[in-house]
């Protein structure tokens, strides 16, 4: 698949923030400018705000044709360089009828986001422009006690190296999702507490396997379905789906029905293989178990036993978390049970 990719990100360039779901800012405006203080920090960029990033989040629900203008100011403008999400929410959807996508085709440059980003992530796809799934700069970026190591390297790498990213490597750092209460500027010095992350797992398929990045948010990839951001057939073909859940932690019986739609469409049966993040489990121990047994349950009912899946990387509601390129050539190797990046993102 053939995307246009944005130029690489330099010490000194500038970075445009959004809210184009949720007013995060507007709600908790130290969290926010924790996350931008540390991204300029470590990489050394320069960080402003669109005219309604850090807007009241009641007007940010309210209009989303602001939110959408915010977004195509900061592509037309030649002297950002990239955008960046300061958070996700559940609505972004409603950007759609405000969007340009002949702007975002015209002005290539990063975007980088996760969750309910997923949409705009559809919108840069259908453009024809390589984004990135990411972190956020109040989830990320915005990390407590200062960003894990292993979300700087994946940003690095992901952002502002032309090369392939290569091998993805272990998480030894440990994963983390505990809940600490942004609203207290107390606790944003206090480090979240790490579990083990553990190997991915390859939980069906053999051989290796590659094909061009392509996924999100399950729950925002319901919304985006049926939409003119989805993609057709011919972007489906050959991709290798990434696909993670929120921190609302989905019944997984609802994650088989929205397998079985991707039967019914024929992406599924037309994939590479697929990689699934470490969800964030919502207080259920077994919560990744389950959601495993749901996907290879609905993909064996298809007749789709062989297909090569790949469970527990970090690039869903946990952190730290990977930056993947969209449409980037990756390969899953069953044997060793990991990924390979061998396109980069960027030039």
């Amino acid at each position: 698949m053939q995307l246009i990719q944005p130029r690489r990100l330099q010490k000194g360039d500038t970075i445009a923030t959004v809210s184009p779901s949720w007013g995060g800012p507007g709600t908790f405006p130290q969290r926010y400018a924790a996350g931008k203080a540390q991204l300029e920090a470590e990489f050394g960029l320069r960080v402003v705000e669109m005219p309604h990033t850090l807007a009241p989040p009641e007007f940010v629900a309210a209009n989303p044709k602001a939110r959408a203008d915010d977004l195509m100011a900061a592509f037309a403008d030649p002297d950002i360089a990239g955008i960046f999400s300061t958070i996700g929410g559940d609505d972004c959807i409603r950007l759609l009828p405000y969007l340009d996508l002949d702007v975002i085709r015209a002005n290539p440059k990063v975007f980088l986001g996760f969750s309910d980003t997923t949409s705009l992530h559809f919108a840069c796809l259908t453009a024809g422009l390589s984004s990135f799934y990411g972190p956020s700069i109040m989830a990320g970026f915005g990390e407590n006690a200062g960003m894990h190591a292993y979300s700087v390297e994946g940003v690095r790498k992901a952002l502002f190296a032309p090369a392939p990213m290569g091998l993805v490597p272990d998480n030894t750092e440990g994963w983390t999702a505990e809940r600490l209460d942004w609203a207290d500027p107390a606790l944003q010095s206090q480090k979240r507490r790490l579990h083990p992350a553990g190997r991915p797992r390859l939980l069906q398929g053999q051989g290796q396997v590659s094909g061009h990045l392509l996924g999100g948010c399950a729950e925002v990839i319901e919304m985006v379905k049926g939409t003119p951001w989805w993609p057709g057939p011919e972007r489906w073909r050959g991709a290798i789906l990434f696909y993670e859940t929120s921190e609302e932690a989905p019944p997984p019986r609802y994650i088989k029905y929205w397998m079985r739609n991707l039967v019914a469409q024929g992406i599924l049966p037309v994939l590479a293989g697929m990689l699934i993040a470490r969800p964030d489990p919502l207080g259920d121990a077994d919560y990744q178990d389950k959601l495993e047994t749901a996907i290879c349950e609905s993909l064996a009912e298809a007749g789709l036993e062989r297909l090569p899946v790949l469970s527990g990387l970090d690039f869903g509601h946990t952190q730290p978390m990977l930056t993947l390129p969209y449409g980037a050539m990756a390969q899953i190797d069953c044997e060793t049970a990991s990924l390979t990046i061998l396109s980069s993102g960027v030039i």
